[in-house]
C-alpha cells in the first residue's frame, strides 16, 4: 500500500477507530495521519491496549503500512 492508498484508507477508517477507542480524538488523529508508527501509539496511549491487539485489529481493517 503506498502512502495515498494509505492516507485514503486512514480516512475512511477513522470513524471506525474513534467507535472502537473513544478516548481517540480527531486531533490524535490528525497528529497521527499518515504514520501507522504514530497512530499505534496514540491509540495505546489513550487506551492502554497492547501495541499487537491494535496492530492486529488495523491490519484487519486494511490499514497495513
Amino acid at each position: 500500500m503506498n502512502s495515498d492508498q494509505m492516507k485514503g484508507k486512514f480516512k475512511q477508517l477513522s470513524g471506525e477507530i474513534k467507535r472502537k477507542w473513544g478516548q481517540i480524538t480527531e486531533d490524535d488523529l490528525k497528529q497521527a495521519q499518515g504514520s501507522m508508527e504514530k497512530l499505534v501509539g496514540k491509540i495505546q496511549e489513550r487506551s492502554g491496549d497492547q501495541r499487537q491487539a491494535i496492530e492486529d485489529w488495523l491490519r484487519s481493517q486494511g490499514l497495513n503500512e
